[in-house]
């Protein structure tokens, strides 16, 4: 039975706003972090479609029925897949979801189910909806949503930029991105960076620990980086990635520099060995041969075929870097280099400069 918009449809995206929005003629909503999911409904047929146009309904098999008893036919939705916690959303739990094995499959959608947040709508009982302004696609989602119950949901949302800034500082904590701005007017343009997105972003110093080469061989691809714990182990935190061409060209004689009797007392030297290639890392059930510290290495979920080999440093580099967030003692994504520090010590380099964000429960945004 056909669709009746076909994927695969590009999401409408946003810019990134250093300052909070307060023009008139937004409406906020939460920022969430998750999977981002378009939701194809024609009868009893069900597509769901991530970001990048790649089908993920095989990895989430407990929302067929409850998408399917809660969206209207001929419907095109879309939202967010994410994984609610007694703390708030859990990304490292969402990233679990997305296994190779059916078996595990099976059980991870039993022991940490995902929900679906909705937070647009470009189509319902065959009418598409993508000129449709979005404050009447909300009144249109409103109103599907009266008898929605988990693990469906639609994102609160308010035209109040006061309202939508005690959001974007309070529940943080809670693992949101930030906060998302749409104008009234709207209408949905699929790939284009109509909305606009304000992200918490901090700075911290961290010691740089090995180095990834970039996918076309030039040059550094991503750094690796790590922090201090109050013993003084040093843990894997995450790396800064999205480095310009002559970023990436000037680095590389930076880190080559570095690179001997690097391994002689580097306290990943298990890793480094581990993820190289050849080695066993590309096998899930492998075991990880220390774990008593985050380290990198691991073989990569997504695409077992990525290399994931690192090339390890003396530790005497110090890389300022941006980041939005911290997750189970990493970074919840790629940070941005922003300067390297020859004046900093890497022994300086720890927890104790991150800022601490208070939890917060996820009830108190969603009523």
């Amino acid at each position: 039975m056909a669709f009746v918009i076909e994927p695969p449809v590009e999401p409408m995206l946003a810019k990134l706003a250093r300052e909070f929005p307060v023009q008139p003629g937004l409406i906020f909503e939460p920022k969430w972090d998750g999977f981002r999911c378009l939701v194809f409904r024609s009868g009893d047929e069900l597509y769901l479609q991530s970001r990048n146009a790649k089908p993920l309904l095989r990895y989430f098999p407990e929302l067929r029925a409850p998408l399917l008893e809660g969206l209207p036919d001929r419907c095109v939705f879309d939202g967010e897949l994410v994984v609610i916690a007694d703390e708030g959303l859990s990304f490292d739990a969402l990233q679990l979801r997305q296994h190779p094995a059916d078996f595990r499959v099976r059980r991870l959608a039993e022991e940490i189910p995902a929900t679906f947040v909705a937070f647009d709508v470009l189509a319902a009982e065959g009418e598409v909806l993508l000129d449709v302004p979005f404050a009447t696609r909300r009144e249109r989602l409103v109103a599907m949503a009266r008898r929605w119950q988990r693990p469906l949901i639609l994102t609160p949302a308010t035209a109040a930029p006061a309202v939508g800034a005690d959001w974007f500082d309070r529940f943080e904590g809670a693992g949101f991105d930030g906060v998302i701005a749409k104008p009234e007017g709207g209408r949905y343009e699929p790939g284009r960076r109509s909305l606009i997105k304000v992200k918490h972003e901090r700075t911290c110093d961290c010691v740089v620990a090995g180095y990834r080469i970039h996918k076309d061989g030039a040059g550094v691809g991503s750094l690796l980086l790590g922090l201090h714990d109050d013993e003084g182990r040093l843990h894997h935190v995450g790396v800064a990635a999205s480095l310009d061409a002559a970023t990436r060209g000037s680095l590389l004689a930076v880190v080559e520099a570095l690179r001997e009797g690097a391994l002689a007392d580097h306290p990943w030297r298990d890793w480094a060995e581990f993820a190289a290639p050849g080695s066993v890392h590309d096998d899930p059930d492998a075991p990880e041969p220390r774990a008593d510290r985050r380290m990198p290495g691991a073989g990569n979920r997504w695409n077992a075929a990525k290399d994931m080999s690192w090339l390890p440093v003396r530790r005497e580099l110090v890389a300022e870097v941006a980041y939005e967030g911290l997750m189970g003692g990493r970074f919840r994504h790629n940070a941005r280099l922003r300067r390297l520090r020859r004046d900093r010590d890497p022994e300086s380099c720890t927890y104790r400069q991150l800022d601490a964000v208070t939890p917060n429960e996820l009830s108190a945004l969603l009523g």
